[in-house]
């Protein structure tokens, strides 16, 4: 029962939709009609800009992070890793925005910093290293994924390690179109400055 009530809590948490909400209210822009259309913080980054951009990445990291520390407040005995799939999956396949979300990065990450804070700070570190070589958002999201794989290895946490693989699997097949821009040379780069 336990299960049922939070994750059905986190999904509904996962389903609220940032961007789209950033978008509306303080620039009267529906974000799913400009750029990707995709309601993630990437695409509003590009669409809104830096200031919204942070907005959109911060409520969606936290969405997975309020997720798994509300068992915590209830002393639930739930798996909290299980529990932060499904802030993920509504941010994927959000509620309150037809189904239609974001590729599941930052609420992902969210998951990680309320379980496991230092592992947060690897995959930051290592997306922003990623990212500044390749100007390459998909791509750094990628391998950011496959670098927590290892690193979770040094948790000695077989539920992590199997929600980790789960998540980044998951990350890879939301960003299959950008695979394909990527090979094709048509994905766009970000720009630093």
């Amino acid at each position: 029962m336990e299960y049922v009530l939070f994750g059905l809590i986190a999904y509904i948490l996962g389903s609220i939709p940032s961007a789209l909400i950033v978008g509306k209210v303080g620039y009267k822009i529906d974000i799913r009609e400009h750029g990707s259309g995709n309601l993630g913080a990437t695409n509003a980054f590009r669409v809104l800009g830096k200031k919204a951009g942070m907005i959109v990445t911060l409520s969606d990291i936290l969405k997975g992070t309020i997720a798994v520390l509300l068992p915590l407040l209830f002393d639930a005995e739930v798996n909290r890793l299980v529990i932060g799939i499904f802030a993920v999956i509504g941010h994927t396949y959000p509620l309150f925005a037809k189904f239609k979300g974001g590729k599941a990065v930052a609420t992902s990450a969210g998951i990680i910093l309320g379980i496991y804070p230092l592992l947060f700070v690897i995959m930051i570190l290592t997306f922003l290293i990623t990212l500044y070589i390749s100007k390459y958002v998909s791509l750094s999201s990628m391998i950011t994924g496959v670098v927590s794989i290892i690193i979770s290895i040094f948790f000695q946490d077989t539920g992590l390690i199997i929600i980790i693989s789960l998540l980044t699997a998951f990350v890879f097949y939301r960003h299959r179109e950008n695979l394909k821009r990527i090979k094709n040379g048509t994905e766009p780069k970000i720009k630093w400055m």
